[in-house]
């Protein structure tokens, strides 16, 4: 309960000061100390996303720092997409998935950083391509959410900081809300799997209230730019961790390949 609790804590904060869900800490804790299945774990912490989006959008919002209609727009098309990524997720071999993953977020990671000097940032888009931005941004979001176990901040607040002209504040906190829906759609598909730990849920979840709520606040008080940095590196090093995944073992092929067939 005690290790639960403090692993919610750190995922929490993480995800309240980086505006994501917190897997990053989460799920490598949850398989490498409490040894549960990757899958397993990837439920777990989706369910957890629910929480987190609750705590750190209270935080955020109490900054105007949310903005309701992106979210919504956001949220409509990654409803749909989690739950798309959440059955995906069980048909790709896992190695494979989170070494192209990991340079993904390594090319957006780079593109933060660069931000001042991308050509379009200085003309962000507005009115009905502002809107396709953002609904497209939700599917791959959703998409994310589903087949990693995160919160999809890696893709929907890069789209809203670069292709949208938001703050870094206000792009963080419009991702946190949409957690709220995205997190429990795909969580209820790996809930129906049997791959979430209900009991482990009991101390996650007030961790994860009390860290991201406290991420939140302190992020409110670092500058946009230092923020995004912030968030930049974090990126880069989730996605040079999820690159340097070894390929499984023979019989852990075997393993998988049996139980998808079940």
């Amino acid at each position: 309960m005690l290790m639960s609790l403090l692993i919610g804590f750190l995922a929490g904060v993480f995800g309240g000061i980086a505006g994501v869900g917190g897997g990053a800490v989460m799920i490598p804790m949850m398989v490498g100390i409490l040894k549960l299945s990757q899958h397993r774990a990837s439920g777990t912490s989706l369910v957890t996303l629910v929480f987190t989006g609750i705590a750190g959008t209270i935080a955020y919002a109490a900054n105007g720092h949310v903005d309701f209609l992106a979210a919504f727009l956001l949220a409509v098309t990654a409803i749909f997409s989690a739950r798309a990524g959440a059955r995906f997720s069980h048909s790709l071999p896992e190695a494979t998935l989170r070494r192209f993953y990991g340079a993904f977020l390594i090319f957006i990671a780079l593109s933060m950083v660069l931000k001042p000097w991308l050509p379009h940032v200085s003309d962000p888009l507005t009115g009905w391509g502002k809107v396709l931005v953002l609904l497209a941004a939700g599917i791959f979001t959703g998409f994310q959410s589903g087949i990693m176990g995160g919160g999809g901040g890696a893709v929907s607040i890069p789209a809203m900081v670069l292709l949208a002209g938001f703050s870094q504040h206000m792009a963080q906190g419009t991702s946190l809300l949409v957690m709220i829906p995205a997190g429990a759609t795909a969580g209820w598909t790996y809930w129906r799997r049997g791959n979430v730990d209900m009991e482990l849920l009991k101390g996650m979840i007030p961790g994860i209230l009390i860290g991201a709520y406290v991420g939140a606040m302190i992020a409110g008080y670092l500058p946009d730019a230092n923020l995004r940095y912030i968030f930049a590196i974090m990126l880069f090093w989730i996605g040079i961790r999820y690159v340097r995944t070894p390929p499984p073992r023979r019989n852990e092929d075997r393993e998988e390949t049996d139980r998808k067939k079940l």
